[in-house]
């Protein structure tokens, strides 16, 4: 089945909560999406939808045209892999990697054993015995050779030191030229990982603030520096998402499209026109400040 993504207009309600507002986007196979916000944003709540745990109060949520919500056709497309409680496991890791061969359609063991390999996983220790980052590379390594359609990671790698990261980065970009899915990567390493990232979607108290490839997104940020007179001028009308002066000088961060009439008024001023990191995007989107210069 062809495991293209399609939401529209979901919401999701825990109680009177409402915790998933109006959300409409499309995931399509081949790219990795960046899923960021801050915490409570309504991020893995949005994660249990894809992976059929919670289905949607309202609107519709679809894979490959299907509602996933109990599908025996849907659920095995998708893998779904976040921080696990193994205090009580005495399975081996290498007994978690035959189980995921037996009951997952398109999990690779060659491939999972030679990552493992890699992540210097001692795969014949009862599980509950592995550190924390032992236990997360296991988690990395079912959800990368498990080649599911939908690859979901949440907050997975926030337990492995630098080298180990850095080892799950490299294989998320080789492994989606490999086996081109979809994949869908919640973090708050945003600095870090925004180079993995062809798309972003950004939630904010259950609503997505940005929906955009991530070219478009770093496009769309922007900053003014120089004359704070100068750089009031060229700013007036748009979106100011922060401001700073030091005493005749001002910066200001801009959301919004830089035409090339904005490149040439910020020259002839003798102004500086900087980019923005998807982090601090990231932070001034969503710290309820951005203000219009008009109504200042």
């Amino acid at each position: 089945m062809t495991c293209d993504v399609r939401a529209r207009k979901v919401c999701l309600r825990y109680g009177r909560e409402e915790v998933l507002k109006n959300l409409s986007f499309d995931l399509k196979p081949g790219l990795i999406y960046g899923l960021i916000g801050r915490n409570g944003a309504g991020k893995t709540s949005l994660l249990s939808l894809l992976a059929s745990y919670n289905r949607p109060t309202a609107g519709s949520l679809l894979i490959g045209g299907e509602d996933p919500f109990e599908n025996p056709r849907v659920m095995p497309q998708v893998s779904f892999v976040y921080p696990s409680d193994y205090s009580e496991e005495y399975d081996s890791a290498a007994g978690y990697l035959r189980s995921c061969h037996r009951y997952r359609p398109f999990f690779d063991l060659d491939y999972a054993k030679g990552l493992a390999g890699e992540f210097r996983l001692p795969l014949k220790r009862p599980v509950k015995s592995l550190s924390r980052g032992q236990q997360s590379a296991l988690n990395l390594v079912m959800g990368l050779a498990s080649r599911c359609p939908v690859t979901i990671f949440d907050e997975i790698h926030l337990a492995l030191d630098a080298p180990a990261r850095e080892i799950f980065y490299r294989e998320v970009l080789e492994d989606r030229e490999r086996h081109p899915r979809i994949m869908v990567i919640s973090t708050h390493l945003v600095s870090e990982m925004e180079y993995l990232f062809d798309h972003v979607l950004l939630v904010h108290q259950g609503e997505l603030l940005v929906n955009e490839p991530l070219e478009e997104v770093l496009c769309r940020g922007w900053t003014l520096t120089g004359e704070a007179g100068c750089v009031d001028s060229v700013s007036r009308g748009k979106r100011v998402l922060a401001e700073r002066t030091l005493g005749g000088t001002k910066e200001v961060t801009l959301w919004g499209a830089l035409e090339e009439d904005d490149r040439d008024r910020a020259r002839t001023r003798g102004l500086q026109v900087g980019s923005v990191a998807l982090q601090d995007l990231l932070i001034h989107l969503t710290a309820g400040e951005a203000q219009d210069v008009e109504n200042r």
